[in-house]
């Protein structure tokens, strides 16, 4: 099902061309607004910023009651969440592979908790600290196997199998003597991440439950106490296809009952409760308007050929996850457009994989017109190929109230670099 793009779209499109991003920052601040009254009463929200880091998309997600804040996992982040006017001191600092230099950079800004994912990973944070003289938290992110409920319906499972994140539950009791014994942490709590893009409340409901329970038998188990617990995410929404973020109306009350159950200080913060999303208050609020440059038929097959393809969306289409895209088509104007067609649409790259959709059937289109793709405010351009082919990167327009506050766009060029051995060494680049 397609539908006509937006006067506004058609408009923007003219003033700054194609490729082009459009962030509603309205939009941004509802989804925030649905997503906290949907958690227990206090919970802390961490905007995962891989999902979008542009910083007016980050302002208005990190708001003024500090209870939406950055998860980062890079110096790259860290400064797109500085940027966007967050405490560094409450950023939680991600990823299975934290260097010794991207550490010290985050600790010397003020970063102060991080997720771990080792026995190394922890010790790397210790000596960071200890040679800077403070204290690190480290959360213990745990691979758990959830065999209560099997596991919500989902996008991409993150735990029960070898992964590269977390320490795996059964092998924690062992782990303990060798992190107790780092010098520089301080073992706050952990950090669960079993699923994204959950399809059900009641199956997110089930996750979340076993999650708690896992929770709480290890911090007994350990004789760890808890004083932050990151439960994750899973919270679905849309992405490059027609519809609308989910609703929880349920999740906040059960959730509640749960907690209370299983640990009855959560209320006066014993511990902290967290949650964490990035697609879920991001995605909706975007569009991305591209350019028809020409429409191909040959041997039976349609290709409406457009400006931007993998490298401004969906670089990670070759996995499979992202097809089809579906597009809304501006009135048609070329005087050569097409009638209706079933269509795959590729973008401009000199490499058979810059497909965004195979077989789709929509109103035809011909050079000079606009198509948007819808529900694309997360994993846009810096989760593209942006680079491949030197194309210039897309154009990212933010609108608040329908008026523009922002328009740049991301400029990508070579540095020199000094030799490590040659003096100090490069801090990390924002």
């Amino acid at each position: 099902m397609t539908t006509a793009a937006s006067p506004l779209h058609t408009a923007l499109a003219e003033r700054y061309g194609t490729p082009l991003y459009v962030y509603d920052l309205d939009d941004v601040a509802t989804a925030r607004a649905e997503l906290l009254a949907a958690l227990p009463e206090g919970a802390v929200l961490y905007y995962a910023l891989k999902a979008n880091p542009h910083p007016d998309v980050a302002r208005a997600l990190r708001g003024d009651d500090g209870r939406c804040r950055p998860e980062i996992s890079s110096s790259g982040e860290l400064h797109a969440a500085l940027e966007a006017g967050f405490d560094p001191a409450h950023a939680l600092y991600t990823g299975p592979g934290k260097t010794a230099a991207e550490l010290g950079h985050a600790l010397d800004l003020g970063v102060r908790v991080f997720s771990t994912d080792s026995v190394s990973d922890v010790q790397r944070v210790g000596r960071a600290a200890t040679e800077r003289g403070v204290t690190a938290d480290c959360l213990l992110r745990v691979n758990a196997v959830n065999t209560v409920t099997g596991g919500a319906t989902t996008g991409i499972r993150m735990t029960g199998r070898p992964s590269q994140f977390g320490f795996d539950a059964e092998d924690l009791p062992a782990a303990m003597p060798a992190l107790r014994a780092t010098e520089g942490v301080r073992l706050t709590g952990f950090h669960f991440f079993p699923l994204s893009n959950a399809k059900d409340e009641g199956n997110l409901l089930d996750e979340f439950r076993h999650t708690v329970a896992a929770a709480r038998r290890l911090a007994d188990e350990l004789a760890l106490p808890l004083r932050l617990l990151d439960l994750g995410g899973g919270f679905a929404a849309p992405y490059g296809v027609p519809g609308t973020r989910d609703h929880y109306p349920t999740l906040r009350t059960e959730l509640e009952s749960v907690l209370d159950a299983q640990l009855p200080g959560w209320r006066s913060g014993a511990p902290a409760i967290a949650f964490e999303s990035g697609r879920y208050l991001t995605s909706c609020a975007g569009s991305l308007l591209l350019g028809v440059t020409n429409v191909k038929t040959g041997r039976g097959r349609t290709h409406v050929i457009l400006d931007g393809g993998i490298n401004v969306f969906g670089g990670m289409s070759g996995l499979g996850r992202l097809l089809p895209t579906h597009v809304e088509p501006t009135a048609t104007t070329a005087p050569d457009a097409t009638d209706p067609v079933t269509a795959s649409l590729v973008g401009p790259l000199c490499t058979p994989g810059d497909m965004l959709s195979r077989d789709l059937t929509l109103p035809g289109v011909g050079p000079g017109d606009v198509v948007t793709v819808p529900n694309t405010g997360a994993y846009g351009p810096t989760a593209s190929l942006l680079a491949f082919l030197g194309r210039p990167a897309p154009a990212e327009v933010a609108l608040s109230g329908g008026e523009v506050v922002s328009a740049t766009r991301i400029d990508y060029r070579r540095q020199p670099l000094t030799p490590l051995g040659d003096g100090p060494a490069p801090e990390p680049a924002p």
